[in-house]
């Protein structure tokens, strides 16, 4: 084995980069609860470096339910641009509701940004054609609103179909890590019970609507069980975890090694 890369043979510092080496900027909110393994607030399961920065005063409830979205564009902004100085190739979001400031975020930076699961709306659409439907498995339906969609470049209208995954307490170990007025004191979850509660939410999701050819998953929270809602309903599953696979293979593509 060589001692260094090969490829790695002269250095140079990129423009206000203070580090070298980075893979995804992840903003992360300012909220403290844990997450399972393939949660992006969780480092440990990633196969690529990863940077967090915390956009700071921005929780879970008011990203998701807060009336007034544009008071958070600021601290938003504020977590991408340190992540891009830090040398991050590419810049994520830990909540697919991070949808409202896309393009904000984009315009930003002079890196690539992937602040939503939902980017992969318009795709898995493509994939499976216009006589069947994506539906799209998000937290909390009543939250998602036109502009999530259209910031992501879904055609409101178009072949999809939306279910919240939280709605009337169907998956109440989410609700121990998400939400503020029903978590505990110590957020907390079981992964057994949880993952029961997905999987049943996904399944009824995919019987109701007999035409739905692929699911995204909204949630960072989500991914953990992607797999096991892929082996119940059997058609492709989109979700936080593909997209960051992505995002890394987009910012730092890798190179081929085989034999003809």
């Amino acid at each position: 084995m060589p001692a260094h890369d090969p490829a790695v043979q002269r250095i140079h510092a990129r423009k206000n980069h203070c580090c070298y080496g980075m893979g995804l900027g992840v903003i992360i909110l300012d909220d403290v609860y844990p997450g399972f393994p393939g949660d992006v607030r969780n480092a440990s399961a990633y196969p690529f470096p990863v940077q967090y920065e915390i956009a700071e005063g921005v929780d879970i409830k008011k990203l998701v339910r807060g009336e007034n979205k544009e008071a958070l564009l600021e601290p938003v902004l504020a977590a991408a641009r340190k992540l891009e100085r830090m040398g991050c190739r590419a810049i994520a979001a830990e909540c697919g509701y991070f949808a409202w400031f896309q393009k904000e975020i984009a315009g930003a930076v002079n890196v690539p940004v992937f602040a939503s699961s939902l980017l992969q709306v318009p795709l898995a659409q493509t994939i499976i054609g216009d006589d069947r439907v994506v539906g799209i498995l998000v937290a909390e339906g009543d939250e998602l609103y036109d502009r999530h969609l259209t910031s992501v470049r879904v055609q409101l209208g178009s072949n999809y179909v939306v279910q919240g995954a939280k709605d009337d307490g169907k998956c109440p170990q989410f609700d121990s890590l998400w939400t503020k007025d029903l978590r505990p004191d110590i957020p907390m979850a079981d992964y057994s019970k949880a993952e029961q509660d997905i999987i049943s939410v996904a399944k009824g999701f995919a019987a109701e609507h007999t035409m739905m050819g692929a699911m995204v998953l909204e949630c960072t929270g989500f991914q953990p069980f992607a797999r096991a809602i892929q082996r119940e309903i059997d058609m492709p599953v989109f979700s936080w975890s593909t997209l960051l696979d992505y995002a890394y293979s987009v910012a730092a593509h890798r190179d081929f090694y085989g034999h003809v």
